[in-house]
């Protein structure tokens, strides 16, 4: 199968999420805060776009179900595993409290970058920092597992 395929499916589908984040308001970081402020000066309007986001994903994986294939894969790349453990916990955790504080999630940030805002790329720049972290660390020979206390690791 020739990669240009492919690509062209993985560019169209980028532009359209693009310009999804963009009409929908998730690229302003105060609306999007705005909606993650349930207790204070709440904006329900992002209700519509989580509900829509929703939709479109369980369509999309009922049609995965019923589909022999992709259109441009081997495979569909449906997750395995089911473990709820302690990195996922944290991680989910590290990425709300990172979205309550900013206002961004990978997705909006990189499509909020075409604005050229200076925090838009700072924070893509921390992203991207965290994400070589992760990733350095998980090659560690000890599994990516963290010292938990004084003297452990050594």
């Amino acid at each position: 199968m020739s990669a240009a395929p492919r690509i062209a499916a993985a560019l169209a589908a980028g532009l359209v999420f693009g310009l999804g984040l963009s009409l929908s308001g998730m690229l302003d970081p105060a609306r999007v805060r705005g909606f993650l402020d349930v207790t204070g000066d709440w904006d329900p309007s992002l209700i519509f776009v989580l509900g829509g986001a929703v939709t479109v994903s369980a369509l999309g994986y009922v049609l995965s179900r019923r589909l022999p294939r992709p259109a441009f894969d081997a495979r569909f790349q449906i997750p395995a595993g089911r473990r709820i453990d302690a990195p996922l916990i944290l991680g989910s955790a590290v990425f709300g409290i990172g979205w309550g504080l900013s206002g961004l999630c990978p997705g909006p940030a990189v499509a909020a970058l075409s604005t050229g805002a200076l925090p838009i790329v700072v924070f893509v720049l921390a992203m991207l920092a965290g994400m070589a972290g992760h990733h350095i660390l998980r090659a560690r020979p000890s599994g990516g597992r963290l010292p938990s206390g004084p003297g452990e690791g050594r």
